[in-house]
């Protein structure tokens, strides 16, 4: 299922959902510029789970340095399809997510989603040298923040049915549940298959259940709390 837009309109306009959306362009775009070298890129700033448990490369890398790289691999991507699937899901459900919120509040709220999501991939493939990146994670975060939101907006989906794609407008509470559904038992096939390589479906799981708990202090009406920024 691929969303189109969401039936919900926000009241400000999302500048954070777009800045971030600007800078994984950027990101984006010099990858493509760096031909061979975007390997070591990966390696240098994605997150390579394994290092985080070699006292070696804490000695080497420093604090900084090593925990540098679990908010730096939100903005790499390894693909076209990568880099547009996830800016699109971030452009539908992002603003309304800011709007409620608070544009900073929003930011910040994005980047512990996207570490959480990091660390749960990590504690879940302790033994892999593949570097992960790409802004999944924080974004099922978002994808958590909207459904406890907004569980009864409509979502404009095109849904393969047989050999034809139907647009269907679906709850974001049918939407995301399945989304959600989805990556637990591929999480979990991965486990029980000794997985470690292709989409970090634990990422995503840990994104998403920090965007949920997270979200539930601004449960209540924008309004009613007196909310801008």
């Amino acid at each position: 299922m691929i969303p189109l837009r969401d039936l919900n309109h926000s009241r400000t306009w999302p500048f954070v959902t777009v800045l971030i959306i600007g800078l994984n362009g950027f990101a984006f775009f010099y990858e493509l510029s760096l031909g061979r070298q975007l390997t070591k890129l990966f390696y240098v700033f994605g997150v390579v789970p394994s290092f985080y448990f070699d006292w070696r490369y804490w000695e080497s890398a420093g604090v900084l340095a090593g925990v540098l790289p679990l908010f730096t691999s939100m903005f790499l991507h390894g693909g076209w399809l990568h880099f547009l699937g996830n800016m699109l899901y971030l452009w539908i459900f992002g603003d309304n997510v800011e709007d409620w919120v608070g544009h900073f509040r929003f930011l910040f709220f994005y980047l512990a989603c996207g570490l959480a999501a990091a660390l749960l991939h990590i504690f879940t493939n302790p033994q892999s040298v593949l570097p992960t990146v790409g802004a999944s994670g924080a974004i099922a975060g978002v994808l958590g923040a909207y459904l406890v939101l907004f569980p009864g907006a409509k979502v404009l989906t095109l849904v393969p049915i047989l050999f034809f794609f139907q647009l269907i407008e679906l709850p974001a509470l049918i939407f995301l549940g399945f989304w959600f559904v989805m990556q637990f038992f591929s999480g979990a096939l991965s486990l029980t298959s000794g997985q470690v390589g292709g989409t970090a479906w634990w990422a995503h799981i840990g994104g998403f259940a920090a965007g949920v708990a997270l979200i539930f202090k601004y449960r209540t009406r924008p309004k009613q709390r007196g909310y801008r920024f």
